[in-house]
């Protein structure tokens, strides 16, 4: 017997989101982000929704990415924090992985390497994130000896912006970028989510045709907003992939003092009726949310009440007389015919984000795909 909580992904969604990327993106090429397991999703589902129009996939994990090259994958594969150690490099060369290069101790080693191949890289500069990247100063010395070696085919520019979703943008990282490869002859991939939607002016600011340089959207591809307090999902135009339901499993009136949950954190005020829905911290809900995330049941919104359990939650069913055991309960997704509810929206109220939830899926919830 299976509990009722489970999760749909919609890959007809995945594709329109793709779409959206697309028409956003021009003749720039587009990475398909599907790193920590398609965000949650499914890394081989997600894939095989996105193997017709997927121009190339970016990915952390390089077992990942050779599994997908031994179930039939043929495109461009992007490993976004590159090799960690010299003896995976045969593998990148066998596999036709192309590793974001973002030291100089990596360019070192891959020359050291002597591989049989002149390898492909994505040479990632630090712009202001300061998290990975070649530092300014030291990039004359790393393209010197990129250039000399034999071991390195074609290099891209590569970046990553970190106010791409804030109001104030990527002005200054942009410009600090232009600056930094001023007269480098070469493409160019700088643009996520974020700065695809709101600074197109990015996609080809390089010296080379727009056709010729890559952006990396991730998190559109699922549905959600990179900058949900500036612009919701069904604003950008994107659809919800995943959507997580379960079922109310009980029905309980409280009287007025009555406490509800761990703690007792909510108190009821006057005769309330409330639902105890099967899903909770132990299924990937934010175990953090407050009394009042907003939750669809039947398909109509009403609020979280009391400290989440890892198994249960509890929902306000006062103004809901009709709701029932049974009845459906949905966290975050959804369609038109079901009802919406924005996981943005959910993220937002439980004070994290949407990927968050999404990589927080637990692997005890059944998973549908549809198509």
């Amino acid at each position: 017997m299976r509990r009722p909580i489970h999760a749909r992904i919609d890959l007809a969604a995945l594709r329109h989101n793709h779409a959206v990327a697309r028409k956003h993106a021009g003749d720039v090429s587009l990475w398909s982000v599907i790193k920590a397991n398609a965000y949650g999703h499914g890394v081989l589902e997600i894939a095989q929704g996105l193997r017709d129009v997927a121009d190339g996939f970016a990915l952390i994990e390089m077992e990942m990415a050779i599994q997908l090259r031994e179930q039939g994958f043929n495109h461009p594969m992007l490993i976004l924090e590159g090799y960690y150690r010299s003896n995976e490099l045969p593998l990148f060369a066998e596999y036709q992985l192309t590793p974001v290069v973002h030291s100089e101790g990596q360019i070192d080693a891959l020359i050291a390497a002597r591989l049989p191949v002149r390898m492909p890289i994505y040479l990632k500069i630090d712009s202001g994130m300061h998290r990975l990247g070649i530092a300014s100063y030291s990039l004359a010395t790393c393209l010197k000896k990129l250039e000399i070696s034999q071991a390195v085919g074609k290099v891209t520019l590569m970046t990553h912006f970190a106010d791409a979703d804030e109001p104030h943008g990527i002005a200054v990282q942009l410009a600090r970028f232009k600056k930094i490869t001023d007269g480098l002859n070469m493409p160019i991939s700088i643009c996520n989510s974020a700065a695809l939607l709101r600074f197109p002016e990015a996609l080809s600011c390089g010296p080379l045709a727009a056709n010729q340089n890559w952006a990396r959207p991730g998190i559109m591809l699922y549905g959600s907003s990179p900058f949900p307090a500036i612009k919701t999902a069904a604003e950008l135009e994107l659809k919800p992939v995943m959507t997580l339901t379960s079922e109310v499993i009980a029905v309980r009136d409280l009287r007025p003092g009555d406490g509800v949950g761990y703690g007792g954190n909510f108190v009821a005020r006057s005769a309330m009726r409330i639902g105890v829905v099967a899903c909770g911290y132990g299924d990937g809900y934010p175990r953090h949310a407050p009394t009042g995330t907003p939750i669809l049941i039947a398909g109509k919104r009403t609020r979280t009440l009391g400290r989440v359990s890892m198994d249960k939650i509890c929902v306000d069913l006062t103004d809901l007389p009709s709701v029932g055991a049974g009845d459906t309960a949905l966290m975050w997704g959804g369609d038109e015919a079901t009802g919406l509810l924005s996981a943005d929206e959910v993220a937002t109220a439980a004070g994290t984000i949407s990927y968050e939830m999404f990589c927080a899926l637990a692997s005890r919830v059944a998973v549908e795909i549809v198509d």
